[in-house]
């Protein structure tokens, strides 16, 4: 997986050079549609001017577009209640500027080693008893060691029996090790690309963005369905989430996933300290809102996933997420070590909002990319 000719880190920089953010245009059939006139699959060859259109556009007309582009493709009304669940916390060589796990910080989150298989199968019932149709399971490593294999495929062989959804988190992975977790029937492997290229560096120093694009090509090589997405309210501009979003819909193919995070705040984290100290620095709610209708309409087929910083949004934040597109939310008291809103509360809120659970994979997507089940005796 590559990125396209056009959309390379310094390509892209070149497009947020001053006087190059485009405006709405007055002509609203100038716009971008999703899908090209022949072929229909989505496109990969947005330019960024184009997506800043769409983050210009008004705010009533960018949801009604993301809604309407929505209805075309998923199931209108159904969301995808998902867990995540911290199975290796802390201690982590990298030293992402958002993350309480990271060995560099000072955020009082203590290192853990690899949780124990069995420990691991029954969180992931208790999800599946809870109405999760998908268990993501996070480990705080630059990459998994050799040695950690087995018990992850392990892992993921017990979830899928369980008939949920898997997805994984590990690190960068290597092509073999990423063959090994398709055979063991990993649906799903994210690996957020976290912000635009030309911010990359402000966040995160240990690691670069290509590094990042060369493990997402090694997990759609092995034929594992891509989960990428990244967070907004770092500091960043808004020139920042328009390369953000073009750098995921400009891959060779959309990423099956697209969590969207708001940033969680953590204190003794470089970026959780910023904004303690620049409030006025934190995105607001309308704009996060037009970030999810934006990768709603550039990546028309994929699972937009409104992630971490739920517990703080309000109901009516959440609606209009809802509304510009997002199809999934992850339940649940805790999402890693930050709070999340849990289950109770995410099931009123729905109830209110007359959306119900998805009961399986939305028959739209059904069997797009889906590795199909592995007994356990294989």
């Amino acid at each position: 997986m590559t990125l396209n000719e056009t959309n390379s880190p310094s390509r892209l920089r070149e497009g947020l050079g001053e006087g190059n953010a485009a405006t709405a245009s007055s002509d609203n059939q100038a716009l971008p549609q999703p899908l090209p006139q022949a072929g229909g699959e989505p496109r990969t060859d947005w330019t960024r001017a184009e997506i800043a259109e769409l983050f210009d556009l008004p705010f009533t007309e960018l949801l009604y577009r993301a809604a309407t582009v929505h209805r075309e493709h998923h199931a209108p009304g159904e969301v995808q209640l998902c867990t995540l669940l911290s199975i290796k916390t802390g201690g982590c060589p990298e030293d992402c500027g958002y993350c309480s796990q990271s060995a560099h910080h000072d955020s009082g989150v203590k290192a853990t080693k690899l949780m124990d298989v069995r420990q691991v199968l029954q969180s992931a019932a208790q999800a599946a008893d809870a109405g999760s149709k998908r268990f993501c399971m996070g480990a705080a490593w630059r990459n998994p060691k050799d040695r950690d294999m087995p018990a992850i495929v392990e892992i993921v062989k017990g979830v899928r029996e369980m008939g949920m959804e898997t997805c994984m988190t590990l690190g960068m992975l290597t092509p073999e090790q990423a063959a090994q977790l398709k055979e063991a029937g990993l649906d799903y492997y994210n690996h957020n690309i976290d912000t635009a290229p030309e911010n990359y560096e402000n966040v995160i120093s240990t690691r670069s963005f290509e590094e990042r694009v060369d493990t997402l090509s090694n997990v759609r090589d092995a034929g594992i369905n891509v989960c990428s997405g990244g967070i907004v309210g770092m500091g960043e501009t808004r020139e920042h989430r328009v390369g953000f979003v073009h750098a995921l819909a400009t891959l060779e193919r959309h990423p099956e996933s697209v969590p969207v995070n708001a940033l969680v705040p953590v204190k003794g984290t470089p970026l959780g300290d910023m904004l303690a100290d620049t409030p006025m620095a934190k995105i607001d709610d309308i704009e996060f809102v037009r970030t999810i209708a934006v990768a709603r309409i550039t990546m028309p087929r994929s699972m937009v996933r409104l992630s971490a910083g739920r517990e703080s949004m309000s109901e009516a934040t959440q609606a209009m997420c809802f509304m510009a597109g997002a199809n999934s939310i992850f339940t649940g008291d805790k999402l890693l070590t930050a709070a999340n809103a849990g289950d109770d509360a995410d099931s009123a809120m729905l109830a209110r909002l007359g959306l119900k659970p998805m009961e399986s994979e939305e028959p739209m997507r059904a069997g797009c990319g889906r590795t199909p089940h592995v007994e356990a005796a294989e």
